[in-house]
């Protein structure tokens, strides 16, 4: 038989409105992790505002419902509400009206610290997960993209959900009116890779269930998450999950993968899969 797998870690939830954004000025950041992704959630009080991006990588901005400028290399971009941005790599600054609200989503370099609010859960890595580092070839230069999310197409066999990618992650953006229907619910697990699940519109229950191994002191029991937006559950390996929207109005959720997702680029899911090649390992 083979041997067995590491136990199921916890999964660990973050909420990014447990803290005013400031009345007068400034600008509100909170950050959250997972072993492979950061996620940085910034919110202008009354004043406008501005931010530095740093990274080794692409960075991904999502602005579900305000617009902002970027600028990088010199040139400055604006982008619209409800788009997505893949910066490149470097310095970039984005600036945000008051009232604004963004998240910018970025890969780690294995082992990598951060100031997570959930950084003690990053202790000790998890072997089973693949590295998230250059999976993939950017072909788009230096310059940022921007993805008006209204004008970006689902596929025709997946209409609830529109993919994008970097060239370290990828995400699902997930967005309904109302409530998810319980008979129509996607339980499913991962077996080397995280899930972030970024809460941006709506309340959602997260349905979570560890499988059970052979030793019963082990088990654990099912949980049932209730998350406003915005917040963000980071599913562990092997763990059983689905997420289902509660309650009236509009609802997304930004599923959060890095590397990417092969299979679902394999599938031709992936709206801008063009603007990347994959790496020969």
């Amino acid at each position: 038989m083979p041997a067995a797998e590491p136990g199921i870690r916890p999964p660990t939830l973050v909420r990014f409105d447990n803290a005013a954004a400031p009345a007068d000025a400034g600008l509100q950041r909170q950050a959250a992790r997972g072993q492979n992704f950061f996620v940085e959630w910034l919110e202008c009080g009354g004043t406008a505002a501005h931010h530095a991006i740093d990274t080794t990588c692409e960075a991904m901005l999502l602005l579900p419902s305000h617009a902002a400028a970027i600028e990088h290399g010199g040139r400055r971009t604006s982008a619209p509400a409800r788009s997505v941005c893949i910066l490149p790599p470097g310095s970039s600054r984005l600036y945000m009206a008051a009232g604004a609200r963004c998240a910018v989503l970025t890969s780690l370099a294995p082992g990598a610290r951060t100031d997570a609010a959930n950084e003690a859960a990053y202790a000790t890595l998890d072997s089973r997960i693949v590295p998230g580092d250059r999976a993939y070839a950017a072909q788009a230069g230096d310059t940022v993209r921007v993805l008006p999310m209204d004008e970006v197409s689902a596929p025709a066999d997946n209409p609830r959900l529109k993919f994008l990618q970097t060239h370290t992650l990828s995400i699902n953006w997930v967005e309904y009116q109302g409530p998810r229907n319980r008979a129509a619910l996607s339980p499913h697990a991962h077996s080397n890779f995280e899930q972030g699940s970024l809460a941006l519109a709506g309340n959602f229950v997260h349905h979570l269930r560890a499988p059970w191994g052979p030793d019963a002191n082990a088990w654990q029991g099912d949980r049932h998450e209730a998350m406003g937006s915005p917040s963000l559950l980071v599913v562990p390996v092997e763990l059983i999950h689905t997420s289902e929207g509660v309650g009236p109005g509009h609802h997304l959720l930004i599923d959060i993968f890095c590397p990417p997702r092969a299979d679902f680029i394999a599938k031709g899911w992936m709206a801008n899969a063009s603007d990347y090649i994959a790496r020969i390992p």
